[in-house]
C-alpha cells in the first residue's frame, strides 16, 4: 500500500484535517475562508488517471461529478461547490456533512428505529426525483454515498457513476456496489430512473435488517440471486416490521420493471403514508413529521408552484402546531411578526365582533406581516379557530433569510390570493 504524505493546503483551502480515505481518493476537511464555512474536499489519487487499464475510465467519472458542481440545488443532495484538475491536483468541493454516512445503521446491533429509517429514505426519494427531473440517474446509491446529519437529515453524494442523459455503459466489476444494484443494472442494459428505485430498495432492507437482500462469496452467484432468486421480506430478520412495509420494500426491489414502482412520486407517497398511519398516529410531542410536512405542502393549493427544495425550505423555515376550536391565534390591534397558513381546519376573522371572512385548508391570514414591510405591523383583524386546525407559522424574519426563489413564489401566492379576495369583494359589493 502506497503511503502517502498528509496534506495540509489543497489549492486555496487550508486542511483542518484528514476524514478517511477509499481506494481512489482522500477526503479531508477544510476551511474556505473566502465563503467562512468548512467544506469537505475529495482528493483523487493521481495514479488512479494514469492506470493503463482504468485510467481513462476513472478520469469519466471524476469529471461526471465534476460537471455537477453548482448545479444540484436540493437539500437533500450534497452540493458540490468547486472542481479543480490540474497535472498533479484533482480534487472536488463539496459541502461538509458533520454525521458520516449511513453504513453504520446498516449492522445488526446498531439500527435505527423504524421511522427514522423510513423518513430518511423518503428524502433520499424526493432529492433522487429532483436529480431525475434534471436528466439524471445516480446508478451507485448505497448506504455508504448518503451522507447524514442530525435525527434524519440526509445528503446524497457521489454523482461520479451518474447518468446524466447519455453516457457510457456501467462495469459491473469496476463501478458500483453489485449488491445494490438493479437486475437490468447487472446485466447491462439500458438503464432509467428505476433503477435508482431499485437500489433505494435495498438501502431501505439494509437500514431495517442490517444484513444485505442477497449475499454470496463471489460477483457471479450475487449477479445471479439479484436476476433469479427472490428476497425474503424484511419482517423475517426482524419481527416488529409491518407487512405493508415488507410489501412496500419488495415492490421497491422487484425485478420485473412492470412491477416496480415506476415514479419516485408513488414509492414517496407510500413511505409517507405508511409513516403517518403507522409510526405518526397519537404522538402529541412531534405530531408534525418533515414526511407529513412536505406531504402537506404538496397539497395545498397555495404551495401549488413551489418546487420540491422550496417546499422543504418553507417546512425548515416554519412552525406547525394542532390548535383546539375557540382558540384565539390574532388580535386586531397587537404588532405582528408572522403569519400563518391554515393546513387543515378552519378559522374565522372578526372586526369588532363582525365576522368578515371563514377561511379553509390552504389559505393564509395574517399576511400583513409580511406584505406591509413594516416592522411588527398591528393586525387588522381578529383571528379564531372555528374548528380544529393545524396551523403553519412563518416568521417574517425567517422567510427574508429564505431564498430569493422561495420569496418570489411567496410573493406571487399572496399576489394570487389578494386577487381572488378582491374579486370576491367585489362580487358580494355588486350582489
Amino acid at each position: 500500500m502506497t503511503r502517502r504524505p498528509v496534506l495540509t493546503q489543497i489549492g486555496k483551502y487550508p486542511v483542518l484535517r484528514k476524514l478517511g480515505e477509499g481506494g481512489t481518493s482522500e477526503v479531508y476537511l477544510c476551511n474556505d475562508p473566502f465563503n467562512a464555512r468548512d467544506v469537505a474536499i475529495k482528493v483523487a489519487f493521481p495514479e488512479q488517471f494514469h492506470d493503463p487499464d482504468s485510467g481513462r475510465r476513472y478520469k469519466k467519472l471524476f469529471l461526471t461529478e465534476a460537471s455537477l458542481a453548482g448545479k444540484l440545488h436540493h437539500p437533500y443532495i450534497c452540493k458540490i461547490y468547486d472542481a479543480v484538475a490540474e497535472e498533479k491536483l484533482n480534487y472536488i468541493v463539496m459541502e461538509y456533512v458533520d454525521g458520516g454516512t449511513l453504513d453504520k445503521f446498516c449492522r445488526p446491533e446498531a439500527l435505527l428505529p423504524i421511522e427514522r429509517s423510513i423518513e430518511m429514505v423518503f428524502k433520499c426519494t424526493r432529492a433522487l426525483h429532483y436529480a431525475q427531473t434534471l436528466g439524471i440517474i445516480h446508478r451507485d446509491i448505497k448506504p455508504a454515498n448518503i451522507l447524514h446529519t442530525g435525527e434524519t437529515e440526509v445528503k446524497i453524494t457521489d454523482f461520479g457513476a451518474a447518468l446524466i442523459s447519455s453516457s457510457f455503459t456501467t462495469q459491473v466489476s469496476a463501478i458500483g456496489s453489485p449488491a445494490f444494484m438493479s437486475p437490468e443494472q447487472v446485466k447491462e442494459h439500458a438503464l432509467d430512473h428505476q433503477t435508482d428505485i431499485y437500489s433505494m430498495g435495498v438501502v431501505l432492507y439494509n437500514l431495517l435488517t442490517g444484513r444485505l437482500p442477497f449475499r454470496a462469496t463471489n460477483n457471479f452467484t450475487l449477479i445471479y440471486q439479484i436476476t433469479n432468486v427472490a428476497a425474503e421480506p424484511p419482517s423475517a430478520f426482524r419481527p416488529e416490521i409491518p407487512a405493508g412495509l415488507d410489501a412496500l420494500v419488495l415492490r421497491a426491489m422487484a425485478k420485473d420493471l412492470g412491477t416496480r414502482y415506476r415514479h419516485w412520486e408513488e414509492f414517496s407517497l407510500d413511505l409517507a403514508e405508511l409513516f403517518r398511519a403507522r409510526y405518526q398516529r397519537g404522538k402529541t410531542d412531534e405530531p408534525f413529521a418533515d414526511t407529513d410536512k412536505f406531504d402537506t405542502l404538496r397539497k395545498l393549493p397555495f404551495f401549488q408552484n413551489f418546487s420540491d427544495a422550496e417546499l422543504w425550505e418553507v417546512a425548515r423555515i416554519s412552525t406547525w402546531r394542532q390548535v383546539a376550536e375557540g382558540e384565539a391565534l390574532m388580535k386586531e390591534g397587537e404588532p405582528g411578526d408572522f403569519f400563518c397558513i391554515l393546513a387543515r381546519g378552519q378559522v374565522k376573522v372578526t372586526k369588532n365582533g363582525r365576522l368578515l371572512n371563514l377561511l379553509g385548508a390552504g389559505e393564509p391570514f395574517g399576511e400583513m406581516a409580511y406584505l406591509s414591510h413594516k416592522d411588527r405591523a398591528p393586525r387588522g383583524a381578529d383571528i379564531t379557530v372555528a374548528s380544529n386546525a393545524d396551523i403553519i407559522s412563518v416568521p417574517t424574519q425567517n422567510l427574508a433569510r429564505a431564498s430569493e426563489g422561495c420569496r418570489a413564489k411567496f410573493d406571487r401566492a399572496f399576489m394570487q390570493i389578494l386577487l381572488d379576495r378582491l374579486s370576491m369583494a367585489n362580487l358580494r359589493l355588486s350582489v
